[in-house]
């Protein structure tokens, strides 16, 4: 054998092994192509009912919340109707309230005058103002 007839031996052989190495490594990349789509499967199977339900989940949370805004504007209407009757019923009852509250407390003063036996004067006369104090107008009483 020639030397060139050699070195075509040693290529050929160099490449067959290469052939073999590259349809090994072909292989078990086919090997682990087949693991993954089975690890996908099972994800995906695994996966779908997960999303279907957090889909109804979310749907639910949806619905939960239109229920939640239309009793917060229940809420605040309701507010808004105790805010106004409250208000009303101060303007309709806070005068009389107050005419009462002084007429009860004129009339303790004149029970408690009466009680007492004397006119609350000493000795002048009932129908003269008291003095005005410096500074004050003097204070005018229509009976």
């Amino acid at each position: 054998m020639s030397a060139g007839q050699t070195a075509i031996l040693i290529a050929s052989i160099a490449c067959v092994m290469a052939v073999a190495g590259a349809l090994a490594i072909m292989i078990s990349l086919r090997r682990q192509v087949r693991v993954m789509a089975n690890a996908t499967e099972d994800l995906r199977r695994q996966l779908m009912p997960l999303v279907a339900d957090a889909h109804r989940v979310v749907d639910q949370a949806a619905t939960e919340m239109e229920r939640v805004g239309a009793v917060l504007e229940s809420t605040e209407s309701v507010h808004s109707t105790v805010d106004s009757a409250s208000r009303l019923a101060y303007r309709a009852f806070a005068n009389p309230v107050v005419k009462v509250l002084a007429v009860k407390a004129g009339a303790a003063g004149g029970m408690r005058r009466l009680a007492s036996g004397s006119n609350g004067t000493s000795g002048a006369s009932t129908s003269a103002p008291p003095a005005a104090k410096p500074g004050q107008k003097a204070r005018r009483h229509d009976s």
